[in-house]
């Protein structure tokens, strides 16, 4: 102890120089060090976490995980600075109070960017949708072409881009998680023979399964679903892989319409009286 004194301390006990700069490395060599063990710990949460499917994709463990060193670095960076000030007897009270009036102000000022960018971190973290995912966001719907912590944005069919505060985001529909519904109405005129017109149905969906890989479970007839004035309503529907649902609606009406044409089906449709009124 005598030799740290005599060469880190002057007369009256207090660091001297030397001392002083070999304060201000020690604290710097902790805080790295414990930037690099956060960072380590932080990995490997993610990873044990992504191999149990915690996460979507990557991309977003990778954000998530950047956001969080992010956070730790610049808290560690913060309390070393206040360490080394206090090494040079600066008075760090004043600062830390002056630090957090400034940040209460600049808090009143961005209270909508911050939201943003909390909510934002609440929808990487509950995994609500990601990059690619159907969604519909309050009253805009589109496939998400990017998402960060202040904003997402959505690309409708169109091809409009929405670019949506992630602050006004309440209520999230994704619409490519687990299986779809894929829906289909036949409408057939009251003179067919319906159960003539179910057989050639259940042609078509044996069909359609057979040679559509998109199609998880059905297509099943569910029956009559509706009689309208002049027409029957036959449901068909079936379970299909995530954004997969529409191509196969469009196949089903195909197979349906050429059935139909093949068979001599009718269906219902608009006619012109001369003289009279629209009729069905």
């Amino acid at each position: 102890m005598a030799i740290i004194d005599y060469y880190f301390k002057d007369s009256s006990g207090d660091l001297n120089i030397f001392g002083k700069i070999s304060k201000i490395i020690l604290i710097l060599a902790i805080v790295k060090l414990v930037s690099y063990l956060t960072n380590r710990l932080i990995d490997r949460i993610l990873k044990s976490r992504s191999e149990l499917n915690f996460f979507a994709n990557n991309k977003r463990a990778s954000t998530i995980g950047s956001i969080l060193k992010n956070i730790f670095k610049y808290t560690l960076y913060f309390i070393g600075i206040i360490m080394i000030l206090d090494v040079f007897n600066i008075n760090t009270t004043s600062i830390i109070a002056t630090a957090g009036i400034g940040g209460l102000a600049i808090g009143f000022g961005a209270q909508s960017l911050v939201k943003d960018v909390i909510t934002g971190f609440f929808i990487l973290i509950e995994d609500q949708y990601a990059v690619g995912d159907f969604v519909i966001i309050n009253s805009y719907q589109g496939t998400v072409e990017e998402m960060g912590l202040r904003v997402t944005k959505l690309r409708d069919f169109s091809g409009d881009l929405h670019i949506i505060p992630n602050g006004i985001i309440q209520v999230v529909t994704n619409k490519t998680r687990g299986a779809m519904r894929a829906l289909v109405r036949v409408l057939v005129t009251y003179d067919e023979d319906i159960d003539r017109v179910m057989k050639i149905l259940e042609k078509v969906i044996m069909e359609v399964k057979a040679t559509n890989e998109e199609i998880l479970e059905g297509p099943n007839i569910l029956g009559i679903t509706d009689l309208g004035e002049s027409y029957v309503t036959i449901t068909i529907v079936a379970r299909t892989k995530p954004m997969s649902q529409w191509s196969v609606e469009r196949e089903i009406r195909k197979k349906v319409k050429e059935a139909f044409q093949r068979e001599n089906i009718k269906v219902p449709y608009r006619k012109i009286v001369i003289g009279g009124s629209y009729n069905a």
